[in-house]
């Protein structure tokens, strides 16, 4: 039996999570590299960011460049040259996503997931049981549990069904992890997390964390789309869910990156984050900028702001970005620069706006956590 561990410590500086491949500072931001890659990024890049961690996805990996090749390259780690942690989502938010746009495209059963993405002529089958052993395969410092996801405006029916379906889902999990693990006799273990559903129902999110906790993980999840229809974050309900889970266990606030919503739900509790937020919008010219010096700022008020590249007036601005930030893009070159990047199209451009918004969210990171906004945990 592998039994659920308290994996966060204490160390007086703020709260670690202990991992195969390394220590987490908490509260922590993972970037997506949802391909296996952080687009325009190589690991030396995401090093040097000051980036932790990355998050991963089952989904996208099964299928490019598919599991065969991702074992034969040695897992994860070795093929993407990252030698820290890597956490690896299930991929049931996608499959949900996929289904949502179209139901042609798959189905949901008893069993698991089959879907065929749109422009492949192949079929998939994501069950519980073998999207562990993918991850396992892939070489995850975190393990997250396959799980039926909903968004908070679908009707309390599905959100029953899809409350039932994620604790069955998450005990098949629990058991095919434990045999994993003992099968290849892993030591360190990576942690199990599972996921909480139950959309915007107090009882369906009590039920489900109830029936989780007594299954046993080692840390949790935030489930469902994180914003309402309007897009404002759901504060309500994502703090209820925290409160469910004791705080000596980690939680995930899956999905979550913009920069407000961050700073908001570290101040509930939670503990990892993860989105392509901030690296789409830079690729979109849309750059994150500290009000002032974010090693003094309380990010209270207007504590950041977006600076769009292509605005006319950064045609000749010979000022970087931003006065507060040591990145590479910010250290060596203008606003009039990466204007012009952008305008002519360069993959240059990527790099330097992507470790720029990076290195915004790896400053915010380390200010919550001088800040100490994070609730009383384990010792």
């Amino acid at each position: 039996m592998v039994e659920a561990q308290c994996a966060m410590r204490d160390e007086g500086k703020g709260f670690t999570l202990e991992l195969p491949h390394g220590v987490l500072q908490l509260p922590v931001f993972l970037p997506d590299a949802t391909h296996g890659v952080v687009r325009s990024l190589d690991a030396s890049d995401l090093l040097q960011c000051g980036v932790q961690a990355l998050q991963m996805n089952v989904f996208h990996l099964m299928q490019k460049p598919g599991s065969s090749t991702i074992k034969a390259l040695g897992g994860l780690h070795h093929m993407f040259a990252w030698p820290k942690p890597i956490v690896t989502d299930s991929g049931g938010f996608q499959v949900y996503s996929l289904i949502h746009q179209n139901p042609k495209y798959g189905s949901l059963t008893e069993r698991g997931m089959l879907f065929r993405p749109e422009g492949s002529s192949r079929r998939f089958q994501l069950t519980p049981e073998k999207s562990i052993q993918l991850q396992v395969d892939y070489g995850a410092d975190i393990v997250i549990c396959l799980d039926d996801c909903t968004d908070v405006d679908q009707p309390l029916s599905v959100q029953q069904e899809s409350v039932y379906r994620t604790i069955k889902w998450a005990r098949r999990c629990k058991m095919e992890f434990e045999h994993q693990v003992e099968l290849r006799r892993l030591e360190p273990r990576p942690l199990l997390f599972a996921v909480v559903q139950g959309g915007g129902s107090h009882e369906l999110r009590q039920r489900c964390a109830e029936e989780l906790l007594a299954i046993g993980f080692d840390g949790f999840g935030l489930g469902g789309w994180p914003l309402d229809s309007k897009g404002n974050l759901l504060e309500e309900i994502i703090a209820y869910t925290r409160e469910l889970i004791p705080p000596q266990f980690p939680m995930h606030a899956l999905g979550v990156g913009q920069p407000a919503n961050i700073v908001t739900c570290a101040r509930m509790g939670y503990d990892l984050f993860d989105s392509t937020m901030p690296t789409r919008d830079a690729r979109h010219g849309r750059l994150y900028i500290f009000a002032d010096d974010p090693m003094s700022s309380k990010l209270e008020g207007n504590w950041y702001s977006y600076l769009y590249i292509q605005d006319a007036q950064n045609m000749k601005a010979d000022s970087p970005l931003s006065p507060y930030c040591d990145c590479l893009c910010c250290s060596n070159y203008s606003r009039a620069y990466l204007y012009h990047l952008f305008k002519v199209n360069d993959s240059l451009f990527y790099r330097l706006a992507t470790l720029h918004n990076l290195r915004f969210v790896v400053q915010l990171m380390r200010r919550l956590r001088e800040l100490s906004i994070d609730e009383k945990r384990c010792t």
